[in-house]
């Protein structure tokens, strides 16, 4: 078979030999270019055409977001950026990958030569994983336009004068079932902790000063009654929604948690495959626009209803009930579960022994299958509310597709549908 053609930028040139050479021990990849900044990225990738590029986040004169957007807008091919570990560089991954990004590895260390194989086998699957996303969606796509057209085949007769249309359909393809009406929009959620959002009415009639003060402190009382102990104590909240995501997460996650809306009435937890620190940078980026508040979670968090609550990377996260009843966060550094810390799955099995608790569990893009095995371990023990995303999608079909083969998915949805569909189960 033919190579897939690479484009690698970076600003050093050591950083530039070094992955192009771990590129390259892999025959089913040939590196065809390389460019120092974003704006020789930019007129690189347009000659050569290449099938894939890896980008360097933290360039001068045009840094790897900038070029990012702009290849996006010219020439979408998967982009794996290469990121260093301090601030600036996790915050400006957490953008990229927002901003259509295939995924990202953090760049090796040039002083340690196990870093740099370790890197090298994360790179190498992570790139034969975007081919492989491509050729899928590509046959996809090109499936669905067959189907289309096999599907409905109109005819027009006349009889008497008056037109009959008939609906021809082949036996070979099943009826694809299309929705007959638009999910509405969730309105959109009002300002964080503005609780006098009361409509004023219009009077009819004058009224003393002593009525209008009175109508308006009457209320309050029942507007303080909610205080953060009130929100801890058991039975405050009945569902708790658990998410698991991996390639493509970071864009999935701010399509979903920017549809939920304020007054959700359950707690959110969030397993998105990430090496440490980089969770950080996204909790507070999910936070920037969303109507709930999301953080990276710590041991002994108590869950709170209007929480999203994300995984730190490196550890894994489960729920775990008190002796006094409160579900608490627990943080392990537990050994990796099938390659993965933190992991769906544990997650996910950590919800198993809450009969009492409404769970509502979702698998959203991502390699491999995580999460799948023990979705149907709550599937098959009574959770009957869970969720995949559709294929149309996902910019990597592998933890969706996992669970929809074990057939314990009860609803598979395009990402846009999935919170609307949530929050009325909830209801």
């Amino acid at each position: 078979m033919d190579s897939y053609k690479v484009v690698v930028v970076d600003d050093s040139a050591f950083m530039r030999k070094i992955i192009t050479d771990l590129i390259e021990t892999d025959s089913v990849f040939q590196v065809v270019g390389t460019a120092v900044n974003g704006c020789e990225a930019i007129q690189k990738i347009t000659e050569l055409k290449p099938d894939i590029v890896t980008m360097d986040v933290e360039m001068p004169e045009m840094n790897g977001l900038e070029a990012l957007r702009a290849v996006m807008d010219v020439y979408p091919i998967p982009v794996i950026m290469l990121s260093g570990i301090n601030e600036s560089g996790m915050r400006e991954t957490i953008l990229a990958l927002e901003s259509g990004a295939f995924d990202f590895i953090r760049k090796p260390s040039a002083s340690n030569s196990q870093d740099i194989i370790q890197v090298k086998e994360i790179l190498l699957e992570k790139m034969h994983s975007a081919m492989q996303a491509k050729q899928r969606r590509t046959a996809w796509r090109v499936e669905e336009v067959r189907k289309k057209n096999e599907v409905v085949e109109k005819t027009t007769f006349r009889t008497n004068s008056e037109p009959v249309v008939f609906i021809a359909r082949s036996e070979k393809t099943p009826e694809v079932k299309a929705p007959t009406r638009k999910i509405p929009q969730i309105e959109v959620p009002k300002p964080k902790h503005n609780r006098l959002n009361e409509p004023v009415k219009k009077m009819t009639k004058p009224v003393k000063p002593e009525q209008v003060i009175k109508r308006v402190v009457a209320p309050l009382p029942e507007l303080i009654k909610v205080t953060p102990s009130a929100k801890q104590e058991e039975g405050s909240w009945q569902h708790l929604i658990a998410i698991g995501c991996s390639t493509g997460g970071p864009r999935a996650l701010k399509e979903l948690l920017e549809r939920i809306p304020e007054d959700i009435p359950a707690p959110i937890i969030i397993v998105q495959h990430m090496p440490p620190k980089f969770t950080k940078s996204l909790a507070q980026r999910l936070n920037s626009f969303s109507a709930i508040e999301v953080v990276e979670a710590e041991h002994g968090m108590i869950l709170q209803k209007g929480y999203a609550y994300i995984a730190p990377g490196g550890f894994h996260m489960t729920v775990r009930r008190s002796s006094s009843g409160v579900c608490k966060i627990s943080i392990s550094g537990e050994e990796a579960r099938n390659g993965h810390r933190p992991s769906v799955d544990t997650m996910f099995e950590s919800l198993l022994p809450l009969h009492n608790i409404e769970r509502h569990v979702v698998l959203l893009t991502g390699m491999g299958s995580d999460g799948a095995r023990t979705m149907k371990k709550l599937y098959d023990s009574g959770v009957i509310d869970t969720y995949a995303e559709s294929e149309e999608t996902c910019i990597v079909y592998g933890m969706p597709r996992s669970a929809v083969e074990l057939k314990c998915v009860t609803h598979i949805l395009p990402l846009k549908e999935i919170p609307n569909k949530i929050v009325r189960m909830l209801k």
